[in-house]
């Protein structure tokens, strides 16, 4: 009888449209539509603020053109130190963890070719590269608490009770399947019913309805761990030309890489001693998410004056496609469970790594407008507004329908604010910066404004400079204990202090 209902093609065909719709989120959509401020030294002290400056190799990742300012052949590499430390408040409940991870975050060099003719339309171009690490995921945030009203099992009851139209799975497969011949929804399920989370209405295989063997008196204290780490990065190709003096063109085609690792535990027991049934369970997860992706870079910069400059450039939508793996384990403590056993726990451990089918997400694009004023020789000052419209994150597939009108919904046009300055006394330059983002969500919440301050200071010797930076930047924002079903979230500050030291080299 199993193999007969796991073999039906029809049924099995119509759960995967449910099925990678219900792993992935907006939230994941999101993350791939957000970038942090890296890059070189020099760069991220002055806030990223090198719209309409240039000459430098992170400049390129937010105006191409500005490659076209360097006079010389120049290399750069840069080590960055992310220091993190997020507070999550649960109900109440404060916990604090702290992460540090170093990276060899920035590499690249740009070839200057010049035209020596004073008549000449073009007086040079350049072509260049640059690999960045546009965002680290080395983090780690912990949140404990008693929840007073929600349990873990509302989490497996709504894949259990179905999704949709899909209607609840069959008590008979729950008994009788193997975990890898199941759907993500279904496993789901599977693992709730094995923990002794919920139980059928009714004790025969067609049962397709399910209620809560969670005692409902008392509070569930809850406590949730979640670890990330990987990257994303980005390989920027660069094409740039100066025309009569004045005027700055151009152009990159980018490669995107990304790299994610999402691992997480969590635990609900319940503190009414007098309970019966199950007493606490632990859910574990781990996510691997790997691809790769494809955008443009369009730029312009126009020397006003000998001084005033102004430029504008263009990001195009990012399109990532990208798998995913998952392992899951959960276990429990029911001695009121199973009376055919004289087990108090039990633990429901597949060992297997689920792998999805691929899938397309196009980030929205960007457009920057600059101005920076420079004082000869001895410094200058600069000013970037960037918009993105994030309401145009999608998943490229029709069964994201539902996920992209959340993205529709709940997401709103976001700018970004930096300001930079830069000061030079003979060899030493002093430099510093201000930057704020506004909230990618209309509710302003989900994720909130991020605030930055930056400073750091360079030393200039023969054909070589080294720079070191300073960044601290925070950002609020709610974390969900799980992805669905339960809804409750703890509210994580996070606080980053970030150390980047460039060296540069002139050939």
């Amino acid at each position: 009888m199993k193999r007969v209902i796991l073999s039906a093609a029809f049924i099995l065909a119509a759960a995967a449209t449910y099925a990678q719709q219900d792993l992935n989120t907006a939230a994941d959509a999101v993350r791939y539509s957000t970038d942090n401020l890296t890059g070189s030294a020099r760069f991220r002290a002055m806030s990223g603020a090198f719209g309409a400056v240039g000459g430098d190799l992170s400049s390129i990742g937010v105006n191409p053109a500005g490659a076209a300012v360097f006079n010389y052949n120049t290399g750069t590499a840069s080590l960055s130190n992310y220091s993190t430390s997020n507070e999550a408040n649960y109900f109440g409940t404060k916990a604090t963890r702290n992460t540090n991870a170093f990276d060899l975050n920035q590499l690249g060099a740009v070839f200057v070719f010049t035209n020596s003719s004073e008549d000449a339309v073009m007086n040079k171009f350049t072509l260049g590269f640059n690999y960045e690490n546009t965002n680290s995921y080395y983090n780690r945030i912990d949140a404990a608490g008693t929840n007073p009203t929600n349990s873990i099992d509302q989490y497996f009851l709504r894949y259990a009770n179905g999704i949709g139209d899909e209607g609840g799975i069959l008590l008979g497969t729950l008994r009788n399947a193997y975990f890898d011949e199941l759907n993500f929804i279904d496993q789901q399920a599977y693992l709730g019913y094995n923990a002794y989370i919920f139980d059928p209405l009714t004790d025969n295989n067609d049962n397709t309805e399910y209620v809560s063997a969670v005692p409902n008196t008392g509070n569930y204290y809850h406590e949730n761990y979640t670890s990330t780490r990987g990257y994303n990065g980005k390989m920027a190709l660069n094409f740039a030309t100066q025309l009569k003096q004045r005027f700055y063109l151009g152009a990159n085609i980018n490669f995107h890489f990304t790299d994610y690792v999402k691992t997480t535990s969590m635990y609900e027991d319940n503190n009414n001693p007098s309970a019966t049934g199950l007493r606490a369970v632990r859910f574990d997860n781990e996510r691997y998410t790997y691809g790769g992706g494809f955008s443009l870079n369009l730029g312009a910069i126009v020397k006003i004056t000998e001084q005033l400059r102004a430029g504008v450039a263009y990001e195009s939508p990012t399109w990532y496609r990208l798998q995913d793996e998952i392992t899951q384990r959960i276990s429990s403590f029911c001695p009121d469970c199973d009376a055919n056993t004289s087990n108090d726990s039990f633990v429901t451990n597949p060992g297997i790594t689920f792998v999805f089918d691929d899938y397309t997400i196009k980030t929205p694009s960007k457009w920057t407008g600059s101005l920076a004023y420079v004082f000869g020789k001895n410094g200058l000052v600069s000013v970037d507004y960037s918009i993105k419209d994030f309401s145009k994150t999608e998943y490229r597939n029709a069964r994201y329908e539902t996920i992209n009108q959340e993205l529709s919904d709940n997401m709103t046009v976001a700018g970004e604010l930096r300001v930079g300055a830069e000061y030079r006394i003979k060899n030493f330059s002093l430099r510093g910066g201000y930057r704020f983002m506004e909230s990618p969500y209309k509710d302003g919440r989900t994720i909130g404004d991020l605030t930055s301050y930056t400073g750091g200071l360079g030393y200039s010797f023969a054909n070589s400079r080294i720079d070191l930076a300073y960044a601290w930047y925070q950002r609020k924002n709610d974390m969900p204990l799980l992805t669905a079903g339960f809804t409750d979230a703890a509210r994580v500050t996070s606080t980053n202090n970030n150390v980047t030291i460039s060296y540069t080299i002139d050939l």
